[in-house]
């Protein structure tokens, strides 16, 4: 059978993708794996018995541009969250720092008191400035066929500042810029989601990251969806069939031939385009299969983190008596993210080590959007918490089962010693238990991710994540979706302006064809 776009893969690109081709009258196939769409972008009924749907691996929005909700007409609402961040100082975490957007004041006599003076926060107001003008001139450019980074730069005009982050290692930049440990960690965590890379490392992987992490939307602002992360799926979904796109899960592809052939268990189609919104490496074993060359992509990717999904019976109380909870997790609470903290952590697990006190972060989606919890919970105090730990690489967890689960158990133990580190109380006196009796506590380490999700090495971004301009002149002019094969394209995470909950890489793989 033939159709005029095969798309492999239903999480929230291929279905971006799958959206705009229907909707220009082509006839679309949506093929995916799983039983269900949606890819990492779900909400899921993580623990049995207990009425709750959490966004399971991915959680906040700031990358998906509003022309996308608009142009596909979806039914996405999101929540501004007043609190950017709550972190308690890592060597004394009865004190801490609360950056609360709506009461500036409060948040500048917090910066007085944890750095005993008002140059800490003046120095933040100004960066932050600098780097909001910059995500206010990148981020319209991220649905447009890619400029020269000469380009880029002149659209920014602070060439002071676009060396700083485009051309240095970031941790240069922060140590110029800020003189508290603790507010360069809260800076520094952006550069390092998904991301192992030591703040000073010459690669710059840290600086890409953290550009992504600051452009979202040209102001940065990392939003709740309401229902969960499932929401937005569920919306791209809806578009893709109403505009008449068939999707069919349960699919398993098994090869991709460059002439737009592919073959999946059970049937085989051809298409004039192949849009692969799976990991570039996952696109390589298809083709390879087909005796086709391979994509160019990283041979090894790697992912870093530690997710874990909680569910409380209340919020725990905070060794900072001064802060209200509801505040603190409101936002991105860090913990032992110190400036200091981040490099020996780095350090520790590029040697091979669990770090001895891991630096994580955490929000709580239900003190935003209660409608994720079932009614009887959300009578009650009941809240979720969702942890990401940094500095935790699939390196550490490879192995048989038993040393991958003995790893697993070490990491779990010394995050939860971690977060317990800044509580009045044991996080464990406050887990919600399931009807069997155990604690409502999900933890996934990345060989676990890439088992449960086809994420290489557990990497969020399906590769490192690449500068969202074109670094070639091969590349200028096209939508960074392009490969050697004329009728492939890489249409998830791992096409150049790829990661987060975007949908940039399935409108990009869309106009390359639309627009052609």
């Amino acid at each position: 059978m033939d159709y005029d776009d095969v798309v492999i893969g239903a999480g929230h690109n291929g279905l971006a993708a799958a959206a705009y081709l229907a909707r220009a009258g082509r006839r679309v196939l949506v093929l995916e794996a799983a039983d269900h769409v949606g890819g990492a972008a779900v909400s899921a009924q993580a623990f049995a018995g207990v009425d709750a749907r959490l966004s399971r691996y991915s959680y906040l929005v700031s990358l998906l541009p509003r022309e996308l909700i608009t142009d596909l007409d979806l039914d996405v609402q999101l929540i501004r969250r007043r609190f950017s961040s709550f972190t308690p100082v890592p060597a004394r975490p009865t004190r801490g720092l609360l950056v609360d957007h709506g009461d500036p004041e409060a948040t500048a006599a917090g910066f007085a008191a944890l750095t005993e003076g008002s140059s800490e926060y003046a120095a933040w107001q100004r960066f932050y400035a600098r780097v909001q003008h910059l995500a206010e001139r990148v981020f319209p450019t991220v649905l447009e066929p890619l400029r020269t980074e000469t380009e880029l730069a002149g659209l920014v005009g602070d060439d002071e500042l676009w060396e700083a982050l485009v051309r240095r290692p970031l941790g240069e930049v922060l140590e110029a810029e800020f003189g508290d440990d603790t507010v360069r960690g809260i800076v520094a965590t952006d550069a390092l989601i998904g991301t192992f890379a030591r703040m000073g490392g010459a690669d710059l992987r840290q600086n890409v990251c953290f550009l992504y992490h600051l452009i979202g939307g040209g102001t940065g602002d990392w939003d709740v969806p309401v229902g969960g992360m499932g929401s937005v799926t569920d919306g791209l979904a809806r578009a893709a069939v109403k505009a008449g796109a068939e999707i069919r899960t349960s699919t398993r592809v098994v090869s991709v031939d460059p002439d737009g052939g592919v073959s999946w268990e059970g049937g085989s189609a051809r298409a004039g385009t192949v849009h692969a919104a799976c990991a570039p490496t996952v696109l390589n074993a298809l083709l390879a299969a087909a005796g086709a060359d391979p994509v160019p992509t990283e041979s090894a990717p790697e992912g870093a983190q530690l997710k874990v999904n909680m569910l409380l019976t209340r919020l725990p109380r905070l060794r900072d008596e001064s802060v209200d909870p509801a505040a603190a997790f409101a936002g991105t609470f860090h913990i032992n993210e110190g400036y200091a903290q981040l490099d020996e952590a780095y350090a520790a697990a590029e040697a091979g080590r669990v770090p001895q006190r891991p630096p994580c972060e955490i929000y709580c989606h239900s003190l935003s959007d209660r409608s994720i919890l079932g009614p009887s919970l959300a009578a009650t105090e009941a809240q979720t918490l969702t942890l990401f730990g940094l500095h935790l690489p699939a390196r550490l967890f490879r192995g048989t089962a038993e040393e991958h689960d003995a790893v697993k158990d070490l990491a779990l133990a010394r995050t939860l010693e971690s977060l317990n580190s800044v509580l009045a109380e044991p996080i464990q006196d406050v887990l919600l238990r399931d009807p069997s009796g155990d604690y409502c506590l999900e933890a996934r380490t990345p060989v676990e991710l890439e088992a449960d999700l086809g994420l290489p090495g557990g990497n969020i971004f399906h590769r490192s994540l690449q500068w969202p301009w074109a670094e070639t002149e091969a590349e200028v002019g096209t939508w960074g979706v392009e490969t050697p094969h004329d009728k492939v394209r890489i249409a998830g995470a791992g096409a150049r302006r790829g990661g987060g909950v975007s949908g940039i890489p399935g409108h990009n793989s869309a106009m390359s064809v639309l627009k052609a």
